[in-house]
């Protein structure tokens, strides 16, 4: 019997594990780089091991440390949790030789399935669906659009969708060259893109005594940059006969490679056909839908699995449908830019069928070297309607305070008809991110909101009315700009919004009379020029400016915090043209690419691979083509005077 777990991950994973550990009687260790050293997931385990450093490459992808950390602190088993060592061979032999026992399949299983390539083989031999590879090197348009794949990857990284056949080799490098960065293999390989697919996949679960689960199907369609954003069980609208293809692939997925614990067999689905995509060798983020729908608790089936426990013959009937929503600290109207800051607030509110499981509480703080997915809400409901519509509603009354979150887009995206109606897949986001990021209606209401409670706040210290008439006094939230008076009675007139009453106002609280109909307004304000009213924000100074928007044209800065990962071959001197990446910044497991804003001629690089940068940091300049030939031009122009 296991007596003690360390938890070979971090935040969310990591507690998610120590609560079932908690349940069964089982003592925890959590490990931490010098970043997470308060982090929610060491303050809850029984015992912690610091990782000396911060990079993910020198802490929690250092299985030699892990293991060290692990017989240090009197463990006898490990979890890798997922990403990180979650899906390494090589990490989970070394657990093994040193005497522990592994939470997870064996170490053939995760090494016949961390290739793709190899992985595709093997399903094809089982009679497993899937796509056929195209030769990069033998493409024709024909065979456009392509997806590239990292063979070795996962969550995105090393993913291109190609469209134009010249651009196949920039971005078979691009992928080559973020795949080796990510997971130390460049191997890349290619397969037809399915316009408005879906991606359904299908939990399984196997015991060393030859029982294997098919627990159902999950849709994790709604994705950005390949990353899944809501999840749900079961998939929507698919036939029986399909549902039956899918379990039973899955079953024979799992099989091939001797398959023992929690794992995930991933398809693609285009009409009524499915095809494999890969076979992840782990917990998914997504299983609390899958638990939900089953009545289980996978983490606590995969410790007793470890233990040698027998599955029962049939899983249990599923129930219900369960939706979950990723709440993520980034900005889904600027190219999904993670954030950084302080959580001053995170409260979900709790009722039947809802569950929450976060990696941070209020006053952590969110940095730039991990993952910013700051909690999974989940929703349970005997109908998919109802789960829906509780979810989104619970999210949509969450008080979610500190750094630009993406929670106003996940309310959006459950309310939009389309999900509504299950008329879902991967291009969702392509089609209405637009729409989804625009300012709320309404939302003036709001700013006026801030305005008063800002003013009320003041005029509690100072005082606020004069005898003798004034200006109205004004403040600017968003867009939106508020001019109103002060009262006699302590309240305020708004001069700007003549259909607003001011009903009752606070520091803290804010009731407004619009066209006969009170609205309250709960206002929050942390000093640091962001308010948040209803838990929405109103970002006076948004966390990540455009810096752009106060340097000199053509200077390209860094948006975000992050590492330099890979230059373009260019010199100072060439040509370059508008949108043509120049630098590509990894923050937070998300690489983002900085373009040259206008055609021009390179000035200036001061990028160079592995170099940390801060906000605003300047990293190239590109100078206009105009410009250009002015300041040729302007030596003759004088000569001429």
């Amino acid at each position: 019997m296991i007596s003690t777990v360390l938890v070979a991950n971090r935040a969310e994973i990591a507690c998610r594990v120590f609560r079932t550990c908690r349940d069964l009687g089982i003592a925890t260790v959590a490990v931490y780089a010098d970043p997470d050293a308060g982090a929610r997931h060491v303050r809850e385990a029984d015992a912690a091991v610091r990782l000396p450093g911060a990079a993910p490459s020198e802490t929690y992808l250092r299985g030699d440390l892990i293991v060290k950390a692990a017989l240090a602190a009197g463990a006898d088993a490990v979890h890798p949790g997922y990403g990180f060592l979650s899906e390494s061979a090589d990490f989970a032999r070394a657990v093994l030789d040193a005497g522990l026992t592994w939470i997870g399949p064996p170490p053939k299983a995760v090494e016949t399935m961390a290739s793709k390539t190899r992985a595709k083989e093997l399903m094809a031999a089982a009679g497993v669906p899937l796509l056929a590879p195209v030769d990069p090197a033998t493409a024709t348009a024909s065979d456009l659009p392509l997806l590239l794949k990292a063979a070795a990857g996962g969550g995105g990284r090393g993913m291109r969708v190609v469209r134009d056949l010249a651009a196949l080799p920039g971005e078979l490098a691009a992928a080559t060259a973020e795949a080796r960065s990510a997971f130390g293999d460049g191997e890349v390989f290619a397969e037809p893109y399915v316009e408005r697919g879906r991606h359904v996949e299908v939990q399984v679960l196997a015991d060393a005594h030859g029982t294997v689960w098919a627990l159902g199907t999950r849709d994790c369609s709604l994705q950005r940059r390949h990353q899944k954003v809501v999840e749900e069980a079961p998939a929507p609208g698919l036939g029986d006969a399909l549902r039956e293809t899918l379990h039973t692939s899955a079953v024979a997925a799992a099989r091939a490679v001797g398959y023992t614990g929690a794992g995930t067999v991933e398809f693609l689905v285009a009409g009524d056909r499915a095809y494999f995509l890969e076979m992840n060798t782990r917990l998914q983020v997504e299983h609390p839908v899958t638990e939900a729908v089953f009545g289980l608790d996978l983490v606590a089936h995969q410790i007793r699995i470890a233990e040698g426990a027998p599955l029962p013959p049939e899983p249990p009937a599923p129930s219900g449908h369960a939706v979950e929503a990723r709440l993520y600290a980034e900005d889904p109207a600027h190219d999904w830019a993670p954030q950084t800051g302080v959580v001053h607030a995170l409260d979900v509110p709790r009722g039947a069928g809802l569950r929450v499981d976060a990696g941070y509480a209020a006053g952590d703080t969110v940095g730039v070297h991990y993952d910013a997915m700051l909690a999974k809400v989940v929703a349970h409901a005997p109908t998919r309607g109802e789960a829906v519509r509780v979810l989104a509603h619970a999210l949509d009354r969450a008080r979610v305070h500190g750094p630009v979150t993406n929670r106003d887009l996940l309310v959006r995206s459950l309310r939009h008809p389309d999900f509504a109606a299950g008329r879902i897949d991967t291009g969702f986001y392509d089609r209405h991110l637009g729409a989804l990021t625009a300012p709320p209606p309404g939302d003036e209401y709001a700013a006026v909101a801030a305005a008063l409670a800002a003013a009320s706040a003041r005029s509690g210290r100072f005082g606020a009315f004069r005898n003798v008439p004034s200006q109205p006094q004004s403040a600017r939230y968003g867009d939106h700009e508020v001019r109103y008076r002060p009262t006699r009675g302590g309240s305020f007139t708004v001069e700007s919004h003549p259909h607003a009453r001011v009903v009752a106002v606070s520091p803290e609280c804010v009731s407004l009379d619009v066209d006969g109909v009170v609205r309250r307004f709960q206002v929050a304000a942390y000093g640091d020029g962001v308010v948040h009213v209803n838990g929405h924000r109103l970002a006076a100074h948004p966390r990540f400016t455009d810096p752009a928007e106060r340097t000199a044209p053509g200077s390209l800065l860094a948006p975000m915090p992050g590492t330099v990962v890979r230059v373009a071959d260019v010199r100072i001197g060439d040509r370059v043209e508008a949108g043509q990446p120049l630098v590509w910044l990894e923050a937070m497991k998300m690489e983002h690419r900085v373009t040259a804003p206008a055609p021009g001629t390179l000035t200036a690089l001061h990028a160079a691979p592995g170099h940390q940068v801060e906000v605003g940091a300047l990293l190239a300049v590109v100078q206009h083509v105009q410009e250009a030939q002015e300041a040729q031009e302007a030596p003759e122009k004088e000569t001429d005077l």
